[in-house]
């Protein structure tokens, strides 16, 4: 029996895959323009700088993870986020130390062994954006921005973004009090995970899926109440400037996001119900995770769950990669031939193929059509003798005679 792909993964090839390198080139070129450098951080990590900064309450570090111990009895885990890894190596490499704020960008595989549904893998990808050096709403306002713009420029339809304050840690202590005292009067009415929840971390029940519970948390009391004065004026300010950048958002209490670590400012966008994009502030993970005390803003794009949304509202998205030219071969001279013209022509930018299974002319020609190269051509003994091709332009059948000394340059004008 042949081996079969993992649950949770997913192989990606043909035109698939030039629609993800169409995404990440435009997320690349869209980074430039904001002065966001990419980082590469490894796939595997030290288990403790997740349990660490992710949060040991959440759901990711207690049943998602995949954890494994090495040779030298080391725990270390598959990347379940991406925003650890970069606070790690933004303290090792002492990037502090550069004129801040220092903004940096990833587009990698992260890990969760979740149950796997529609735009959500066991293995899957994240466009990510964290900013360090900034305790300014400014600065939440600007991570914003290149989430909204990105979007923008995909055409992404009936985009909606929710923001919401957690406030810092003495307001969410006493939200936290606040919300403890409620979930009380309901414990028996909600599911077994937000009763267990409820203990460890309150705040997560809010974020349960369940009709039941959301019916219930619906009545809960808003965080923006326990805010304190600084923490109102950072919100309000962050609520200022999105508004004058043309930047519609919905304000939404309910609003906390999966991770521990945020502070302050969070934030979602969400098209046609499914949540596509979040973030929010963390002002205390560089100093969690060994560093010195650090304002960072940060946001992850879920691709898998972005090309969903998009074939779902413009249909499924085909993209070609279609050979210029097909140089077809008749015997060993026209054999060698074609293979040489087809190397300089590739080395001059140029897609061109030709017959690597020494096929017969007819077969050869065939292919070119399947692969629906532009134009082909065919090099035999009588037209390396005359220095003269038949060039023809496949779907339209039109043909022209050129000097086979002459191809080069002409596919070169007609790539141009």
């Amino acid at each position: 029996m042949a081996i079969q792909l993992v649950k949770g993964t997913k192989d990606l090839y043909g035109s698939e895959v030039l629609q993800w390198q169409e995404l990440e080139q435009k997320m690349r070129q869209l980074c430039a323009v904001f002065g966001i450098g990419e980082m590469r951080t490894p796939m595997f990590e030290f288990t403790e700088l997740f349990a660490r900064g992710v949060g040991e309450t959440t759901d990711i570090v207690q049943k998602e993870m995949y954890t494994f111990t090495d040779d030298g009895n080391r725990s270390l885990t598959l990347r379940p986020e991406g925003t650890a890894g970069t606070v790690r190596a933004y303290i090792e490499h002492g990037m502090h130390n550069q004129p801040q704020p220092t903004k940096l960008y990833y587009i990698s595989p992260t890990f969760r062994c979740e149950n796997t549904q529609a735009g959500r893998q066991r293995q899957f990808h994240q466009f990510g954006v964290e900013m360090f050096g900034s305790y300014s709403a400014a600065q939440d306002a600007e991570a914003i921005s290149v989430a909204t713009t990105l979007l923008e420029q995909l055409g992404v339809k009936n985009v909606e973004l929710r923001i919401n304050s957690l406030g810092c840690t003495e307001c969410r202590n006493r939200y936290n009090e606040k919300l403890k005292q409620f979930i009380a009067e309901h414990i028996d009415k909600l599911c077994d995970t937000c009763k267990d929840r409820y203990q460890r971390n309150p705040l997560r029940v809010l974020d349960c899926k369940e009709k039941g519970c959301q019916e219930i948390v619906a009545q809960a009391p808003s965080v923006l109440d326990c805010l304190d004065e600084e923490c109102t004026t950072h919100f309000e300010k962050v609520q200022s400037i999105l508004k004058e950048m043309g930047i519609a958002y919905t304000v939404d209490p309910k609003i906390v996001r999966g991770l521990d670590y945020y502070t302050r400012t969070v934030f979602e966008f969400v098209s046609d119900g499914l949540t596509v994009c979040g973030g929010g502030r963390y002002d205390q993970l560089v100093e969690q995770c060994g560093g010195k005390p650090t304002g960072a803003v940060g946001f992850g794009m879920g691709i898998e769950r972005l090309v969903m949304i998009l074939e779902k509202q413009y249909g499924q998205i085909e993209k070609e990669n279609n050979p210029l030219i097909y140089i077809g071969s008749m015997g060993q001279q026209g054999l060698l031939k074609a293979q040489a013209l087809t190397l300089q022509m590739r080395k001059a930018g140029i897609y061109a193929e030709c017959d690597t299974v020494e096929r017969s002319v007819k077969a050869q020609m065939k292919y070119a059509n399947k692969i629906n190269a532009v134009y082909s051509v065919v090099i035999g003994d009588t037209e390396i003798e005359q220095n003269q091709v038949e060039l023809k332009k496949i779907q339209e059948g039109t043909k022209e005679n050129v000097a086979l000394s002459d191809l080069l340059e002409i596919i070169k004008q007609k790539n141009a």
